[in-house]
């Protein structure tokens, strides 16, 4: 089961659409994922249209207990394939700065209940409010990856700078923890901004910063307003955005199967080959 928080310091940066996109990817490549709303403005949840469900992720929060988490996991709309733990806009009151050990761990347990089931979740996607209390904390804790998400302005590279220290500082609780990459979101390629925001993104991460970006296209906010995924919306510009998807899901999958490989590495022909048919 690979699970990976995403999460970004800053908000408005298109997190949860790319929680949503690598959704979608999993979606057309058959496989099956799970979708934590950790985020109490519960955008993920609304998009993915779940049925009501008896408990939410503030419950589980409280009482990681194999009943509360089945009671709050949901198929969504989208289709066979994409579950979803319901978000809560109570999770806020549970954000607490600086929470204890205890606190931090129980959604570790939760997911430990959900590797052991006979046909478990392949990949498990945490998005997470733009904060660091507890509830992103707990993502990290609970997380093999951090995906980190930003877009090419100054406020946000600031942003991703602190995301990437928030990751390394909650090692000390997940030593399995490990940067999965840095994902530039809503990127204009003839803006000499962005790329120069790119630029500095890269001269600061190195290599962990991905080859591909997420180009910013219109078909993405009317995927979203229409609750579908961007792989079956169609127009040219979600073919375009549904490609790179496509390749950061064939990354993390390459990566997660792998823990012994490098984290910095380009996409080779293969990889793109299996990203494209996907």
């Amino acid at each position: 089961m690979h699970t990976v928080a995403v999460l970004s310091l800053k908000g408005g940066v298109g997190k949860t659409t790319v929680a949503l996109g690598l959704a979608s990817a999993a979606l057309r490549r058959g496989i099956r994922t799970l979708v934590i709303d950790l985020d109490p403005q519960c955008n993920a949840t609304s998009t993915l249209e779940p049925d009501d469900t008896e408990a939410s992720v503030y419950d589980v929060l409280q009482d990681p207990s194999e009943d509360t988490l089945r009671k709050a996991i949901a198929p969504s709309a989208w289709g066979d394939g994409v579950d979803v733990l319901a978000g809560s806009e109570d999770a806020e009151s549970l954000n607490h700065p600086d929470p204890g050990e205890t606190r931090l761990g129980r959604l570790r347990e939760a997911l430990r209940v959900l590797r052991d089931d006979e046909d478990p979740y392949q990949l498990v996607l945490l998005d997470c409010p733009p904060s660091l209390g507890q509830l992103t904390r707990s993502a990290l804790v609970a997380a093999d990856r951090a995906l980190l998400v930003t877009e090419p302005t100054m406020f946000a590279v600031a942003g991703v700078q602190r995301a990437f220290e928030a990751v390394q500082a909650e090692r000390e609780h997940n030593e399995e923890l490990q940067p999965l990459g840095v994902v530039v979101n809503r990127v204009r390629p003839r803006s000499h901004e962005h790329q120069f925001r790119i630029d500095e993104l890269r001269d600061i991460f190195g290599p962990l910063v991905m080859p591909v970006a997420l180009p910013d296209r219109l078909a993405v906010q009317q995927a979203q307003g229409a609750c579908m995924p961007i792989h079956e919306w169609g127009t040219p510009g979600a073919r375009e955005v549904a490609l790179a998807f496509n390749l950061v899901l064939a990354r993390i999958l390459r990566i997660s199967r792998s823990r012994r490989r490098a984290v910095h590495h380009d996409f080779d022909d293969e990889e793109i080959e299996e990203a494209v048919d996907a």
